[in-house]
């Protein structure tokens, strides 16, 4: 996700204009749901995916013409066969994407975007608000804590509060209004996974995590192995003195998924202790049910209880049969997906 955004920023840096297709409606089996975008080039590259197919053909089409007119405009697919008025496809469904023209020439879209990389470097939550009005024209804003912080003097603070607010999770989001349409997009409120041991299963974990949109943070007491050398682009390593104080300089929210994996049981059981004092969106523990059991007996005595406990993904990860610290890092990607999806319900 990131790099989507970069990408965006350095194609502006150059000088190069291009479109921007977003799905911000799907009904029925279409093949990519609301949220997702690509960018199209004027030469007709794509980055990103709007779900292939004809679809995606179309839209790609669509592109190219908005270089011609560079006006943004919100189109309709509708996936039926051809002999319902649809494009021929046949998963059926519908889908509405916004075509935006993101002109090179606007000194205010590099700074946009300049600001917005930033607070992804950052790992802040922030949200682009684009106010599409009824006479042609377009206002951008960048919401961030509680804050305008670009193009404050142009909106109501309250108006553009009460526009982020509106967003569940990651979806992008529409609202019409009387004189102008807003287009909602979240930019950093995808998660973020706090791996807590760097060996084997820990760098194969964050090389999954960081490809399905999640932000990483990487937690060892050893510098050998929670290093740079290891996790080249991970968003964050921490190196502790040790286990029993790791959550110190640690912000953990609703946003946030633990996963537990580090070199022994007692550092599990101490970690596990600290993670379930936080509000963690999800608590994952490897180890199999004797360990587990003997984690939980230790922490009874301390005063834990089986509501705590249930918290717990153990054994973590989804049932695929997996052996290799790649495989079990596959399966514990997946489930983090799953748990994902059902929170956006």
């Amino acid at each position: 996700m990131k790099e989507f955004y970069e990408e965006r920023l350095n194609l502006l840096k150059d000088g190069e204009s291009f479109v921007l297709a977003s799905i911000f409606d799907s009904q029925g089996s279409s093949p990519r749901s609301t949220g997702a975008r690509m960018i199209i080039k004027k030469d007709g590259r794509i980055m990103g995916t709007v779900g292939g197919g004809k679809v995606e053909a179309l839209v790609m089409n669509h592109g190219k013409e908005i270089f011609e007119t560079t006006k943004t405009v919100f189109s309709e697919y509708k996936l039926q066969e051809t002999d319902n008025k649809g494009i021929g496809m046949a998963c059926g469904g519908d889908v509405s994407v916004l075509m935006e023209y993101v002109d090179a020439e606007d000194s205010q879209n590099l700074e946009l975007y300049k600001a917005v990389v930033n607070c992804l470097k950052n790992g802040e939550k922030a949200f682009i608000i684009r106010k599409f009005l009824k006479d042609g024209s377009q206002v951008n804003f960048l919401y961030r804590n509680g804050e305008i912080i670009f193009n404050a003097d142009m909106c109501n603070n309250e108006d553009i509060e009460k526009y982020a607010d509106a967003v569940r999770h990651r979806d992008l989001l529409i609202i019409q209004e009387e004189n102008a349409a807003i287009l909602i997009e979240p930019i950093c409120n995808l998660g973020r996974v706090y791996i807590f041991g760097a060996g084997h299963v820990g760098a194969s974990l964050a090389e999954v995590v960081e490809k399905i949109d999640f932000m990483v943070t990487v937690i060892d007491d050893r510098a050998e192995f929670a290093c740079r050398d290891r996790f080249p682009t991970v968003d964050e390593i921490m190196v502790p003195d040790d286990f029993e104080n790791c959550f110190k300089d640690i912000h953990i929210d609703k946003d946030s998924y633990i996963v537990i994996v580090t070199r022994g049981h007692m550092f599990d059981l101490t970690t596990l202790k600290q993670a379930l004092k936080t509000d963690a969106y999800y608590i994952g523990m490897i180890g199999s049910r004797r360990k587990r059991d003997i984690v939980y007996e230790s922490l009874k005595q301390e005063g834990f209880t089986l509501d705590d406990f249930n918290r717990v993904y153990n054994p973590i990860g989804l049932e695929i049969g997996a052996e290799t610290p790649e495989e079990i890092a596959i399966s514990i990607g997946a489930e983090l997906i799953q748990v994902r999806r059902e929170r956006m319900k």
